[in-house]
């Protein structure tokens, strides 16, 4: 068995992964930033015809930012942190590292068709879920070639053990394996019948049946995309940029083990109200307040293995985003349960106050775990130190304000339209037209669409710095062990 210090990783697949996470992420925020500014300034939704709409662009942005930006992280992560505490190198195995270059090039160029498929217009009009069925084949295949990776680096590995990140991560792919497959189940109406578009289908479910399997995926691809991975990755990198070893491994399994059982049952929150059983409404609205427990688990534990050294927020950056992603998951993951509530879901629902929990857990939690993994990974893959310190704080308070300035903009907007929404006189007549709340809004939409500006100038930062790390900034004679070196 070879030493720590003398084995060689390859991060040539990683490396790829980590260029498509960018890619996506600059295209995925400057498309979320311009539907933004179209809820706040309407006549932007003219600029390119039917293409750029909100109701064409708005897909688009929600499947680059899951399915591009956020998974491009994962990937690149996994190709990194399974190497190493599995103590395997993908040279050392021909077949793996051909899977993993298929499957990084029949993703890279599946998303960009998927994203192309979507701005033609076609879809299946279900949420997280819009791409037709050749896309979803695709997908599938996709999945698989990780999967082939993921098990595939284990059975060949030189540690024992299976270090907690590995856990998250086996549980994202097999999830979305599950979830994905059956919500995506279609029937292709032109090879059946003969007529329509080869691209369109229909749902093998309906009714009732079909947006309870739909919510089974929604709110698991929040779970098992932008929840479980991301948890993956910072296990990892925190202790590793900080030094620290985590806090608690036990409660880093029995908050695995509460998530895995808690969170598939959650979905039916999202059909409150609705014709679906009540019961099912119940129990959804049960399991999302349950879910506080193994989530707050996690971030407690993220937050405690800094426990005595919480002075290295004040010269690293990297720990800053860090401690502040699991600040804004406890935040989001409190958020969530309250408005599952039947009572207040009665208010939040259909308002702007929804997209204001989504991306206080997008932009807060998962971006920022994402890039500071991005950047702990860069100086150790490509063996230069981080370009420029202060750029890094620039970026993370130019894009905290950006998050804070999002989500309380849209938790005003959103109670201020609900609570209108439901306002009647004493003779049971609305009090306000639909236009009186849009009118209301107004202020609230275009802050959103600055929070925009700000968090996409501060992802361009990032995007800047990175570059300028790997083409010129001073060369490490030796792996860092703990802190990143930047300039």
């Amino acid at each position: 068995m070879q030493s720590n210090a003398a084995f060689e990783y390859d991060y040539s697949i990683a490396k790829l992964f980590t260029y498509t996470t960018i890619l996506f992420g600059i295209l995925g925020m400057i498309i979320g930033t311009l539907i933004a500014a179209q809820l706040a300034f309407p006549e932007l939704n003219y600029m390119f015809g039917e293409y750029g709409t909100f109701s064409r662009l708005r897909p688009v942005h929600t499947t680059v930012v899951i399915f591009g930006f956020t998974l491009s992280g994962v990937f690149a992560t996994f190709y990194y942190v399974a190497q190493r505490v599995l103590k395997v190198s993908m040279a050392e195995s021909n077949l793996l590292m051909t899977v993993g270059k298929i499957h990084f090039w029949l993703y890279f160029v599946g998303a960009l068709l998927a994203t192309v498929s979507l701005v033609l217009g076609f879809s299946q009009g279900k949420e997280y879920a819009q791409y037709e069925w050749p896309i979803d084949i695709v997908i599938v295949i996709v999945w698989l070639l990780w999967g082939v990776s993921i098990f595939g680096l284990i059975g060949i590995r030189r540690e024992k053990s299976l270090y907690i990140s590995l856990w998250y991560y086996i549980a994202c792919f097999i999830g979305i394996a599950m979830l994905y497959l059956f919500n995506n189940m279609a029937v292709p109406t032109a090879l059946v019948s003969g007529y329509g578009n080869i691209m369109h289908s229909v749902s093998m479910y309906s009714g009732t049946n079909d947006a309870l399997v739909q919510w089974w995926w929604g709110h698991n691809a929040v779970a098992f995309v932008f929840t479980v991975p991301i948890i993956a990755i910072i296990y990892y990198f925190l202790p590793k940029e900080s030094g620290q070893a985590i806090y608690s491994y036990k409660l880093s399994l029995l908050s695995f083990w509460g998530l895995m059982f808690v969170y598939l049952w959650a979905g039916s929150h999202h059909l409150l109200y609705s014709p679906v059983p009540d019961w099912m409404q119940t129990m959804g609205s049960i399991f999302s307040i349950v879910l506080i427990l193994p989530s707050w688990g996690s971030a407690i534990n993220m937050l405690l293995t800094m426990k005595g050294e919480w002075n290295q927020l004040t010269d690293n950056p990297l720990i800053k985003f860090m401690v502040l992603a699991s600040t804004f998951y406890m935040l989001s993951t409190l958020e969530g349960p309250i408005q599952a509530i039947k009572s207040v879901n009665a208010i939040a629902h259909f308002t702007d106050w929804i997209p204001g929990h989504v991306h206080d857990g997008t932009l807060g939690w998962v971006a920022f775990t994402i890039m500071a993994g991005i950047f702990h990974m860069t100086p150790r893959m490509f063996k230069r130190e981080i370009y420029s310190k202060s750029l890094m704080e620039t970026q993370f308070w130019l894009q905290t304000l950006a998050v804070v300035l999002y989500f309380t903009s849209m938790w005003i907007a959103g109670i201020t339209q609900g609570m209108m929404w439901r306002a009647v006189d004493e003779y049971g007549n609305l009090m306000y037209s639909f236009i009186d709340t849009v009118t209301v809004l107004h202020p609230y939409y275009a802050i959103r669409a600055l929070s925009g500006v700000l968090y996409l100038s501060g992802f361009l930062i990032f995007a800047y710095n990175i570059y300028k790390t790997i083409t010129s900034s001073k060369r490490l004679t030796e792996e860092p062990q703990f802190k990143t070196p930047m300039a």
